[in-house]
């Protein structure tokens, strides 16, 4: 009987060293939450929190030494440089039109491209939103959408202003590769440096002397606000042509005093009639509502 207890005992133990070693085993451990993970995160998932080049930190002159004197002034002037109110970045892209002619001159908006930008228009007003900033690409088809949509709400029309670097364009060549739309290089050079630099104008954290928190509309295009989330997000700016957003959509960013970002929406449409929404160029006006 004693061998029997002492076998038992024995292998009892062995077996609870065996499985405690295997769940200190990383391949084998548990977590409560994958934030908590020891899996290490890819390099292309790491956050950086200078992407504005607007973190504190990297703006204050660091310490000298540790004596508390420096450490004062050190605090003092990180406190001024910190934004302490968030900015909402909300993106609308312009309604449908037609691509007809061969300038831009040509391009109006459809019947219905006027109806999805009054739709939206209704949506910003019901949202509530006092603006603080409206900004609409140069191109005939976003100034148009612009105008209806500020019959909507409530803006001082001599404060819009309009924006080239926001005109559509070729951001950086898409991955996967898209066999029937093939701009030459040239063109995702001339357009790429543009829409970057449009990206940094107005995707930033807020100014340190923000008092509230702020809201920009800006009416643009597909491809430049597909551009924008990826960049905001830190999404690989490659993936721009996997998103898809109708006409007239809104796109909502939010930019916190932190630097972090996080999107609200994107390319919501659920307060459009179905039959009113599109996401292509219609070729023939025949087909134009």
């Amino acid at each position: 009987m004693r061998k029997f207890t002492a076998f038992a005992c024995g292998t009892g133990a062995g077996l609870t060293a065996y499985y405690f070693q295997k769940l200190r085993d990383p391949q084998f451990a548990v977590h409560n939450s994958w934030t908590n993970s020891e899996t290490p995160v890819r390099e292309c998932a790491q956050w950086d929190s200078n992407w504005d080049f607007r973190n504190p930190k990297s703006l204050v002159k660091p310490q000298k030494n540790d004596l508390p004197q420096e450490q004062n002034r050190y605090n003092s002037e990180l406190e001024k440089s910190s934004p302490k109110y968030a900015r909402h970045i909300i993106l609308i892209r312009h309604g449908e039109y037609l691509d007809m002619g061969s300038s831009d001159e040509t391009h109006h908006l459809t019947d219905r491209g006027r109806l999805q930008a009054k739709y939206t228009g209704k949506r910003l007003h019901e949202l509530g939103i006092k603006w603080d900033k409206v900004i609409a690409s140069n191109m005939v088809r976003a100034q148009e959408t612009a105008d209806i949509i500020l019959n909507e709400i409530t803006y001082d029309r001599a404060k819009v202003k309009s924006c080239s670097f926001l005109r559509e364009g070729a951001p950086i060549p898409p991955q996967p590769p898209v066999g029937h739309w093939k701009p030459e290089a040239s063109q995702f050079y001339r357009d790429g440096a543009r829409i970057e630099a449009a990206f940094r104008r107005y995707f930033h954290r807020a100014y340190p002397d923000q008092e509230k928190e702020s809201y920009t509309l800006i009416v643009g295009h597909g491809n430049v606000i597909r551009y924008f989330v990826c960049r905001a997000l830190q999404f690989p700016a490659e993936a721009w042509l996997r998103i898809n957003i109708n006409h007239a959509s809104i796109t909502w960013l939010t930019i916190s005093p932190s630097g972090n970002v996080s999107i609200k929406y994107l390319g919501d449409t659920g307060f459009m009639p179905a039959k009113h929404l599109t996401n292509r160029i219609p070729r023939d006006a025949k087909n134009v509502v």
